[in-house]
């Protein structure tokens, strides 16, 4: 058996990633704010189970007690394979980083890095303890790489994870345990966290235009396709390199 958590699927790449999970038969624990009814659908069409608990991954205290009890739940059954998808990311704070308020990096940190840290560094504890093969991958961009004006937080909460991913998978190869840390770079999507791109003032982030014109030109990539590019990746386990920041752009 095979079982997989995704943080951030209410919508956009997140519910795109459970559900194709789901059709490659893998059962799906779901965290997000808000419960997506289309994924309790996916589940019984494809014959496996979908379990979904709302949590505010900004809510450190709450986040670690929730990912306790359910890798507890999924390891103690000894399944074949666990997978983690770190998913679910803000965008915010939008502005030149001057401006920015101390309580939202907090959040944005929060949520960005913090939290999927410390569910990969659990369900890794949890993989050697129980001697469950385990594949986590994180959700990047190429901000991660690059400074863009007005996405401070953003780049910089990205940009660690990407070392973290590094780190982790360096470890886990020293220990010699098996378990697989990676990241995946999507590209630009058509999601929610487009269009709020899209609606941002020009002297918070001065390449708006730009983001503009991809969805005028029709150059944003539908979620299923990009999230079947990671399922791919993801279940063709014995090919998949330690610490390695998988880029879409590769295979699209």
């Amino acid at each position: 058996m095979r079982h997989a958590v995704v943080t951030g699927v209410s919508k956009g790449l997140g519910e795109s990633i459970a559900k194709l999970l789901m059709e490659s038969g893998v059962h799906v624990t779901g965290i997000s704010r808000h419960k997506n009814a289309k994924l309790d659908d996916a589940a019984k069409a494809n014959n496996v189970t979908y379990q979904h608990y709302a949590c505010d991954l900004g809510d450190l205290e709450a986040t670690e007690a929730l990912f306790r009890r359910i890798g507890e739940d999924i390891f103690s059954i000894e399944p074949d394979t666990v997978y983690l998808v770190n998913n679910a990311a803000v965008l915010e704070p939008l502005d030149k980083s001057m401006n920015t308020k101390s309580a939202d990096v907090a959040y944005h940190i929060q949520v960005n890095t913090t939290a999927p840290m410390i569910l990969t560094n659990l369900f890794l504890k949890k993989a050697a303890e129980r001697n469950v093969r385990f594949i986590s991958t994180t959700i990047t961009s190429g901000a991660a790489e690059r400074p863009v004006y007005g996405w401070s937080a953003y780049c910089t909460s990205k940009a660690a994870m990407n070392m973290f991913t590094q780190t982790a998978a360096l470890e886990q190869d020293e220990l010699k345990t098996g378990s697989k840390v990676i990241a995946f770079s999507p590209g630009i999507m058509d999601t929610g966290m487009q269009e709020r791109i899209r609606q941002s003032d020009k002297d918070a982030f001065i390449e708006v235009d730009q983001f503009r014109g991809y969805k005028q030109n029709n150059q944003l990539k539908d979620t299923d396709t990009v999230g079947g590019v990671l399922v791919d990746i993801l279940t063709d386990e014995t090919s998949i390199v330690n610490g390695k920041i998988y880029r879409v752009t590769d295979y699209l």
